[in-house]
């Protein structure tokens, strides 16, 4: 996010991004619980991926400062409930047991992790940093799909 500020924004203080991202994530993180208590499961995964899709959107389609701040902001918000509430179900998981059903989340979560910069960086030096940001708009659309799929039985998830 930063390096976005700075390449393609051109702004001189380019760390703004990336502090309201993470500024956005920690504070939410003191909520997500209430709001998975109040609207459930699924429907906090669908409002993750559309704050995640709003807010990459904000950045990528207008690329101002305070556009891109704000949508930065909202993808912090997005991003908050997603690892806490992942390994949560994950250690309430029928099919695994809790230790292997966190370990195969973490594995994939560290994977894109390192993953992930890369890919990013190869498209960026391929499209352009500004087009390669559409990745995260559609990794944030494919939550959708994944919510509905792995969600169907929400009562039992939550019961």
């Amino acid at each position: 996010m930063g390096v976005y500020f700075k390449e393609v924004l051109k702004e001189d203080v380019f760390t703004y991004g990336y502090l309201m991202f993470m500024t956005t994530m920690a504070l939410s993180r003191f909520f997500s619980d209430r709001l998975v208590t109040r609207i459930g499961v699924l429907k906090t995964y669908l409002l993750s991926s559309t704050l995640i899709v709003i807010g990459i959107s904000m950045a990528v389609l207008l690329p101002k400062f305070w556009t891109a701040l704000f949508g930065f902001f909202l993808v912090g918000f997005g991003t908050a409930a997603f690892f806490p509430l992942t390994m949560s179900l994950a250690g309430s998981s029928k099919k695994y047991s809790p230790g292997m059903a966190i370990s195969i989340i973490t594995t994939y979560a560290i994977a894109g992790m390192l993953i992930g910069p890369p890919l990013i960086g190869y498209l960026a030096h391929a499209f352009g940093l500004k087009n390669a940001f559409g990745l995260f708009i559609v990794v944030g659309l494919l939550f959708i799909p994944v919510a509905f799929a792995l969600f169907r039985f929400e009562e039992k998830v939550e019961s």
